[in-house]
C-alpha cells in the first residue's frame, strides 16, 4: 500500500478492562528527510498527541485510516510508488477487523519506504485559454507532486474563468505511473463550457439591511460577462460597509440563456460599536479618545460616528514654558455608501476644536461635505468642500478668520497588514486649496510615504522608513490659520524633541513654517515566538520659512522601544533623546500608545 518515517512515542497503558493504550508507537522511515518526516507525522492519526484514552478498537481504526493518509502525504511529496506497512503487535493492521480488535495492544510499528521521487514524462493539459500561465514545473522531466497537478489544473480553470467561462472544469484525466522508471505520465482534459453573463444578486440572511441597498452597494453588473475579479469586488464592497460579519457568494446554475445568478449569504454585525484609545508622552502629557458608531442607521449601511479627544492632560506640570495646556475636539461624521456609484461614499462632517499649543491657541468650528471613491480596494480618492471659522491667538495678535477650502486626497495602501506592516508600502497625499476671508488664497500640500521591508523567517526582522513633505503656497502669513502651517517635534514627527519645538521666523515673528520635511526609520525585531518585539529608531525634521524650503533649520532624535502584540495592534513604549537641536545630552522622552509610530 505505502510507507513511513521513524520516531518513538510512549503512551501510558490503561489499567481498566476492555481498553489498552499502545505502550509504544514507532514510525520507521529510513532515508526520509526531516521535512517529509514531519509531514508524515502530521498526517498520521496514530501519532497525534491526545489526552483522551484510546481503546484498542480506536487504535486499530486509526491504523486502518493511516494507510490512505500516509500514502496521500507521500504522493504530495512526489513519491508515487511508496510502501506503507502498519504492524499491530506483529499483525498487519489492514487485516484486523475494526470490530475484532484485540483486547490489548502493546506495540504499533509504522514502516514507510517512500520509493523514488517521480518526474513527469508526458505533461499535457488542454485546451488552454489565451495567455494561461501554468506552473513552470509542469513539463517533461520536472519534479511532480499531487500539489503540482492540482495547481496546474487550477491555473487552467482560473484562466478560462477570467475569460467568462464560469463553469470550466476538468472533464477527463489519465495519470499513469511507470514505477521502474519513476516517471508519471499526465494527460488532463479541460471542458471550458460556455461564456456566462451575470444575472441578479440574490441576498439571503440579512435582518436590518434593505435589499435595494444591498444591491446598490454590491453593484453586480447584470448582463456583463462573468469575471472572478468582479465577484471579488462585489464582496469587497459589502465588507467595507462594516455591516456584515460574514459574506459568502455562491455561483448559481447557468440558465439556457447563459445567465448565472449569484447568491449572497449574509450575516450582520451588531449595528452599534464604541471604542477608546490612550497615549502618553513626557512632552505632551496624556491623550484620551473615544467614539460611538452606528453602522446601519437607516437600513442602508449609513454610518454615523461621533468621536471626541482630549490631549495635553497633565502637560501644565511638564513644562510651563513649552507646553501650554489641554486640547479638545469633538466631531460628527455621517456617511452613505453607494452614492452616485457603487464605489462612491458621500459624507457630511461637523466638528469643533480647541488647541492650546506652545506657539498659538485657537478655537475652530467647521463643516465639510464631500465624497470618497474607491478605485479599487487599495486606492481611495476623496474630494470635499469645507467651511471653517477660526478664533486665533498667536504672535501676530488676536484675529478671526473664515476659511473656505476644497480638500483633495489620494491614498494608496499596499501594506500587508495596516496594524503591523512587514511588506510593501503606504502613500497618502493631499492638496487643500483655500480662500481666507474672501480675500487671500493659496493651497496646502502634504505627502506621507512609508516603505516596509521584512527579512528572515516570517519577516521577524523589518526595516520601516517614513518620509513626509509639506508646503503652504500663497496666502498672507497673518491670515493663514496656524494649524495650516508646519511644526516639528513630538510623536508624529521627531521623537526625542519637544512637541512643536521647531518652527520658523515669519516677518520676524516666531511661527510655523511654510515647508516641512521629515524622515523616520525604524528597525523592528520580533523576539522568538513571544508577543514581544524591540525597536531602534531615528527621526529627523526640517522646517522652512518659505514654501520651497528656504531659510530653515532641522533637528533630530533617536531611541529604542518595546512592542507587545495584541489583536488590536501592538502596544508601543518608546524612549527617545535629542541628537541634534535643543536638549542634546539632557532631555529624555517617553511615548506610550497603541500601534506602531508609523
Amino acid at each position: 500500500m505505502g510507507r513511513y518515517v521513524s520516531t518513538a512515542l510512549a503512551l501510558v497503558v490503561c489499567a481498566f478492562a476492555g481498553t489498552a493504550q499502545a505502550q509504544d508507537i514507532q514510525l520507521n522511515a529510513p532515508g526520509v528527510d526531516e521535512d517529509l518526516t514531519d509531514r508524515l507525522r502530521a498526517s498520521s492519526l496514530l501519532l497525534q498527541e491526545t489526552e483522551d484514552v484510546r481503546t484498542a478498537q480506536d487504535l486499530v481504526a486509526a491504523a486502518r485510516a493511516d494507510y490512505g493518509r500516509l500514502v496521500a502525504a507521500l504522493y504530495d511529496a512526489g513519491h508515487f510508488s511508496p510502501v506503507v506497512r502498519i504492524d499491530v503487535d506483529g499483525r498487519e493492521a489492514a487485516r484486523i477487523s475494526p470490530f475484532g480488535a484485540p483486547s490489548a495492544i502493546n506495540q504499533i510499528i509504522i514502516r514507510v519506504d517512500p520509493g523514488p521521487v517521480f518526474q513527469l514524462g508526458t505533461a499535457e493539459i488542454s485546451p488552454l485559454a489565451r495567455d494561461t500561465e501554468l506552473p513552470g514545473e509542469f513539463r517533461p522531466g520536472g519534479a511532480v507532486t499531487t500539489g503540482l497537478l492540482r495547481d496546474t489544473a487550477g491555473a487552467a480553470i482560473t484562466a478560462w474563468r477570467e475569460f467568462g467561462y464560469a463553469t470550466a472544469a476538468v472533464s477527463d484525466q489519465q495519470i499513469t505511473a511507470r514505477g521502474q522508471e519513476a516517471v508519471l505520465d499526465v494527460r488532463v482534459r479541460i471542458e471550458p463550457g460556455q461564456i456566462v453573463q451575470f444575472g441578479t444578486l440574490v441576498p439571503r440572511g440579512q435582518e436590518r439591511m434593505r435589499v435595494d441597498r444591498i444591491l446598490a452597494i454590491a453593484g453586480l453588473p447584470e448582463g456583463d460577462t462573468f469575471s472572478p475579479e468582479t465577484l471579488s469586488r462585489v464582496e469587497g464592497r459589502l465588507q467595507d460597509t462594516g455591516v456584515f460579519s460574514a459574506i459568502a457568494l455562491q455561483e448559481g446554475e447557468v440558465g439556457p440563456d447563459g445567465v448565472m445568478n449569484i447568491e449572497a449569504t449574509l450575516v450582520e454585525n451588531e449595528p452599534r460599536r464604541f471604542g477608546f484609545g490612550a497615549e502618553l508622552s513626557t512632552d505632551d502629557g496624556a491623550a484620551l479618545s473615544a467614539y460611538w458608531l452606528h453602522r446601519n442607521l437607516f437600513g442602508g449601511a449609513e454610518r454615523l460616528r461621533i468621536e471626541g479627544e482630549i490631549s495635553g492632560i497633565g502637560s501644565e506640570g511638564i513644562s510651563t514654558e513649552d507646553v501650554e495646556g489641554i486640547d479638545a475636539s469633538v466631531g460628527l461624521r455621517y456617511s452613505r455608501p453607494a452614492t452616485f456609484t457603487p464605489d462612491t461614499t458621500a459624507y457630511v462632517a461637523l466638528g469643533a476644536e480647541y488647541l492650546d499649543e506652545p506657539a498659538y491657541a485657537l478655537t475652530t468650528i467647521g463643516a465639510e461635505i464631500g465624497a470618497e471613491h474607491h478605485f479599487n480596494r487599495r486606492l481611495i480618492g476623496s474630494l470635499g468642500f469645507a467651511l471653517d471659522y477660526y478664533d486665533i491667538e498667536d504672535e501676530f495678535g488676536d484675529r478671526q478668520v473664515t476659511v473656505l477650502s476644497a480638500p483633495v486626497g489620494l491614498t494608496w495602501d499596499r501594506r500587508d497588514d495596516p496594524l503591523d506592516a512587514r511588506d510593501l508600502f503606504y502613500l497618502d497625499g493631499s492638496a487643500t486649496p483655500f480662500i481666507i476671508n474672501e480675500g487671500s488664497g493659496g493651497a496646502r500640500v502634504y505627502l506621507d510615504g512609508r516603505v516596509y521591508l521584512g527579512f528572515g523567517d516570517n519577516d521577524a526582522s523589518r526595516i520601516a522608513v517614513r518620509a513626509q513633505l509639506g508646503s503652504v503656497l500663497g496666502g498672507d502669513i497673518t491670515d493663514i490659520p496656524p494649524n495650516f502651517l508646519f511644526y516639528s517635534g513630538g510623536a508624529g514627527t521627531v521623537r526625542g524633541q519637544e512637541f512643536q519645538s521647531l518652527g520658523a521666523l515669519q516677518n520676524g515673528v516666531e511661527s510655523g513654517g511654510r515647508s516641512f520635511a521629515g524622515l523616520s526609520t525604524e528597525f523592528r525585531q520580533d523576539l522568538g515566538e513571544t508577543d514581544f518585539g524591540l525597536v531602534a529608531f531615528a527621526d529627523a525634521g526640517f522646517i522652512g520659512a518659505d514654501a520651497m524650503g528656504g531659510d530653515g533649520d532641522w533637528h533630530a532624535g533617536a531611541g529604542v522601544g518595546v512592542r507587545y502584540d495584541t489583536p488590536f495592534g501592538p502596544i508601543r513604549v518608546d524612549l527617545a533623546t535629542p541628537v541634534r537641536g535643543s536638549g542634546v545630552g539632557e532631555d529624555l522622552f517617553i511615548y506610550i500608545g497603541i500601534g506602531h509610530a508609523f
